[in-house]
């Protein structure tokens, strides 16, 4: 309970007064949006997610960089260009999120880069298959000032967890979250916050149990059961697990799969913030893998006017009016539960 009580306060911490009127700003337009089916935006995005690379060491088989399949070019951050957006957003974001496609820990910088942010004032996350945790990294983590860090563990045995993570290695991730809870210990860091995520697929929905034992034998913080995301979901997949709380979709009595999602024509996401490629291209977020909606090119252009570009509205605006009919709204997990 104390553990707890001393995480919000450090949260807490970052919320000036004048990130939290640009939030409330947000919040207000995106109901008023809503309530009046056109977008209005009052403020500055609050919610940023910036792609560090492309390259990644596995070979999921539902994730474009796994499978080596991106339309748009693939590379790595400069840190000159995150310098000159953090440099612009951080007065009134509140948060970013290190990771879109690919593996964060294979930048070359990636401690640069969460520092900046930590400098900044800024709660920084970021998302890993945990390969590249060893003692060396497990303590550049915690002295960067990463606030959260997620780290995907999507079976209990080495047979679970490869069905998904292609190529990987369990042990390796086992010992890397070790090197992060020791090392969390040996400093005295409140941070980073080690979520444990498992992304229930059906050759490891029967280990549900033994992953929540095993995050507290870990030392995890928090451990989140998240559904998986399956492309090609319609005559089913392999993936989609057979407990039905844990799928983000349902079988229809003609056989086929449809999302549980209503998909009303709202979304936060579009109000909240965005997602910057290791290049420089806003998207709307990050269902948007491909960049197929770009909705502007940074430096070239500002954050701000991007953020309040024609393409930008106009997205939104078609999204008020008929989110069934963009492509990837149609997989959106938007509002459907993970499970803790």
């Amino acid at each position: 309970m104390r553990k707890r009580l001393a995480w919000y306060v450090h949260c807490m911490r970052k919320l000036t007064a004048r990130r939290l009127l640009n939030f409330f700003q947000l919040w207000l337009s995106f109901h008023l949006s809503k309530a009046l089916r056109r977008p209005l935006v009052w403020g500055a995005p609050a919610a940023i997610a910036v792609e560090p690379t492309t390259a990644c060491n596995l070979r999921c088989p539902e994730c474009p960089s796994g499978l080596r399949r991106f339309s748009r070019p693939t590379g790595k951050l400069s840190f000159e260009l995150y310098r000159r957006m953090i440099d612009e957003v951080a007065p009134k974001a509140l948060y970013l999120t290190l990771y879109f496609q690919g593996e964060p820990y294979l930048h070359p910088q990636f401690f640069e880069l969460v520092n900046y942010a930590h400098r900044k004032g800024l709660f920084t996350i970021t998302s890993t298959n945990g390969h590249f945790l060893d003692a060396e990294r497990a303590r550049h983590t915690v002295e960067s000032g990463l606030d959260r860090l997620i780290v995907s563990i999507d079976g209990v045995t080495q047979q679970s967890y490869a069905a998904y993570r292609k190529e990987g290695q369990l042990q390796k991730v086992l010992e890397g979250i070790r090197e992060i809870v020791a090392w969390k210990k040996k400093l005295r860091s409140l941070t980073p916050e080690v979520v444990l995520q498992f992304l229930v697929v059906r050759p490891n929905e029967h280990e549900i149990p033994a992953i929540r034992q095993l995050a507290k034998e870990l030392g995890a913080d928090r451990l989140v059961l998240k559904t998986a995301q399956i492309y090609d979901f319609e005559d089913g997949s392999p993936l989609i697990p057979t407990i039905e709380r844990y799928s983000r979709y349902r079988q229809l009595p003609n056989g086929k799969y449809a999302i549980k999602n209503s998909l009303k024509n709202q979304c936060w996401r579009m109000w909240n913030g965005f997602v910057m490629t290791w290049d420089g291209r806003l998207v709307p977020c990050c269902f948007d893998k491909d960049a197929q909606h770009q909705m502007g090119q940074f430096p070239q252009q500002s954050i701000a006017a991007i953020w309040q570009s024609p393409p930008y509205r106009q997205f939104r605006q078609q999204l008020l009016h008929a989110r069934k009919n963009i492509d990837i709204c149609r997989n959106c997990s938007e509002g459907l539960k993970v499970w803790s």
